[in-house]
């Protein structure tokens, strides 16, 4: 596979705090996606999306629909979307997308977990434009299949390989609900490792040995910030 998703799990232990950070940063994001596109599922793509992939992290139905109550009562918090880009160890680069109701306190955190991690937090435009914002779908299919559905429905493509027998699908941040939507129809019994929006690295950087471990450890502390939601980078294990 060329340009790897991202797995918003990476470099975290799987222990009860751990847990609790999952249910918060999906809370948050329910809350969210149900505030700005409706409470239905149904009629909000990104909301199913998330739902699902809620649950198959083995988020309680109590946290998903907790959050669903409160963005369908208008009060809430006032989650604003901040990102920060970066260094890491051995040249990496890095995006780290918050939910924050305080960016003062955010950037209080993640701005120090860079220095803590033998990365440098970098000024905004610094690495983005390594990356590609795309929407991303892995699924276990055959390429061939896959991309003749997505072309017959009129589905614009970016990129389409398979890689031990999963299917990669990156398309137009615009296309997400028109691909979800021909990939559901298509094969209903459709089991996603993946289906988001996500920063896609343009290229890769080896990494290894001690850069390796320090790698490992910024992410580790970027994990264990509080607003953090998703980190994507471009390291690519050696």
């Amino acid at each position: 596979m060329g340009r790897a998703y991202q797995n918003r799990k990476e470099s975290m232990a799987k222990t009860a705090a751990t847990k609790t950070a999952v249910y918060s940063r999906y809370s948050r994001e329910i809350y969210m996606a149900a505030k700005g596109g409706g409470t239905d599922p149904s009629a909000n793509l990104t909301l199913r999306s998330l739902i699902d992939r809620a649950k198959k992290d083995q988020v309680p139905s109590h946290v998903i629909d907790k959050a669903l109550d409160k963005a369908g009562s208008g009060i809430g918090e006032d989650f604003q979307i901040a990102r920060y880009e970066g260094f890491g160890p051995g040249g990496t680069m890095i995006l780290v997308d918050c939910l924050t109701d305080n960016a003062n306190r955010t950037i209080g955190e993640v701005r120090p977990a860079f220095t803590k991690g033998k990365g440098k937090f970098g000024t905004p435009g610094t690495v983005a434009h390594m990356f590609e914002h795309a929407a991303v779908f892995v699924f276990k299919g055959d390429e061939d299949a896959v991309l003749e559905c997505l072309l017959m429905a009129d589905v614009d493509v970016l990129e389409v390989e398979s890689d031990d027998e999963l299917v990669t699908v990156m398309a137009p941040i615009t296309e997400f609900a028109k691909a979800r939507t021909t990939l559901t129809g298509e094969y209903p019994e459709i089991d996603f490792e993946v289906d988001e929006l996500q920063f896609v690295p343009k290229g890769e950087t080896l990494i290894e040995g001690e850069d390796l471990e320090q790698f490992e450890k910024l992410l580790g502390l970027l994990n264990n910030c509080e607003d953090v939601q998703n980190i994507y980078h471009d390291a690519k294990y050696g």
